[in-house]
């Protein structure tokens, strides 16, 4: 099977420019130069490489600014990455933001043409599809209104109903779904499904990391712009729960103030221990190179950790 998607040493900078930088020439002139240039910069992503065989569904997810959106924009096209090159084979179909392309003041059917053509399809091709587009969109009677009248939920209907009507070989689906109610957001995933089924590959950003393990062939895991992971959903999706708990676990112990622990504390599931109970720690001892236990050790010495278990 080759590959839909072929990313290697993907890496996005951005810079960072003074908070009162100069927006026309005039204030360039007067305050001078100096502020026009970039204070520091960032690096969004670095050093992701993947490779997504065609017809597989993968899922990217992460904390808020851990770099899912930016490696979708480079692999949709949109900028160009600082270092690494992207390959994608395939028809590209986006849904990356709500307003990309469209006029509030076109109406709704203007609107589908332009997204439409941007989309790769041919104006014919938007006609003979325009109808499919509105009744997916369930905007009949609004169509003809001016695009400023729509809700952010209608808005983001017309535009996932233009996403998938080129019958794109590689798509790509940012966390915008989120912004519709319930019933579409349901019809969107049957949607996706279909796609599925029909050997389209599928690249999907997501913060729902249940749905994303339960429509994924394979998941991307992001931290801070790097690629922590990427394998099998149910696994990774595990470690990334368990790591989140933990770090939520020690914001919360280091914003209390140090309490005396009692001897006769016990576990409990969800507050102090974390897991599905299948297998169970019961003891930890340190031991030195002689088997001995120790509470103390030199620089070089050798440490044996025993643990004792219950499954």
């Amino acid at each position: 099977m080759s590959d839909a998607i072929v990313v290697e040493s993907l890496g996005k900078r951005f810079r960072r420019y003074h908070a009162h930088r100069p927006r026309t020439l005039k204030a360039a002139v007067l305050h001078g130069l100096r502020r026009m240039a970039p204070v520091d910069e960032f690096w969004a992503l670095r050093d992701v490489s993947l490779r997504v065989p065609q017809g597989r569904t993968v899922g990217v997810f992460g904390r808020n600014g851990a770099g899912q959106s930016p490696v979708l924009r480079l692999i949709a096209g949109v900028g160009r990455p600082a270092v690494g090159a992207v390959e994608v084979r395939g028809r590209r179909g986006a849904f990356l933001d709500l307003a990309a392309g469209f006029r509030p003041d076109l109406s709704g059917r203007e609107n589908v043409f332009v997204g439409g053509v941007i989309a790769g399809l041919t104006r014919h091709e938007v006609a003979e599809r325009l109808d499919s587009i509105v009744a997916f969109a369930e905007l009949e009677e609004f169509i003809d209104s001016p695009l400023r009248t729509y809700s952010t939920g209608m808005r983001m209907r017309l535009a996932f109903g233009v996403a998938v009507h080129p019958d794109p070989e590689v798509l790509l689906i940012d966390e915008v779904l989120a912004v519709g109610d319930l019933a579409f957001r349901s019809k969107c995933f049957d949607r996706i499904q279909q796609f599925r089924a029909d050997g389209c590959t599928i690249l999907l950003v997501s913060h729902d990391v249940g749905r994303i393990q339960r429509l994924c062939d394979e998941v991307l895991w992001l931290h801070e712009g790097q690629l922590v992971q990427y394998g099998n959903p149910e696994t990774v999706v595990g470690q990334y729960t368990t790591r989140m708990r933990t770090e939520t676990r020690r914001r919360t112990l280091a914003a209390q103030p140090i309490q005396e622990v009692s001897t006769d504390t016990k576990l409990r599931a969800g507050d102090t221990r974390f897991g599905s109970l299948e297998l169970e720690i019961v003891d930890v001892g340190l031991l030195g190179e002689d088997g001995v236990p120790v509470v103390q050790i030199a620089s070089g010495d050798s440490l044996h950790i025993e643990i004792v278990f219950s499954a």
